[in-house]
């Protein structure tokens, strides 16, 4: 995340006024609710963990063991279980 200088955006009563409250700090400005992305949204990678997913739940079904898949996947077995369990849920 990149900083913008106030003095480069806002007016001077608008600068004045923050002042007020909070001086020669970081101040975080939240974007506004309709504009806000839902996680993943930006990247490639929920779609890329979405595939992982089903394919840790493909090799499970073909009879590779859950500390295998934790193994092949650097995961904990109680997550590799917790992906076949929603894997699962979804079919």
């Amino acid at each position: 995340m990149g900083y913008i200088k106030a003095a480069d955006i806002l007016p001077l009563e608008v600068i004045e006024q923050v002042q007020q409250y909070i001086s020669g700090e970081s101040l975080y400005i939240p974007k506004k609710e309709n504009e806000k992305c839902s996680w993943g949204e930006k990247t490639s990678t929920k779609k890329e963990l979405a595939k992982r997913n089903a394919k840790i739940y493909f090799e499970y079904s073909s009879g590779i063991s859950i500390t295998q898949l934790a193994n092949k996947y650097y995961l904990v077995e109680k997550s590799i279980q917790r992906i076949i369990r929603q894997e699962k849920n979804k079919t």
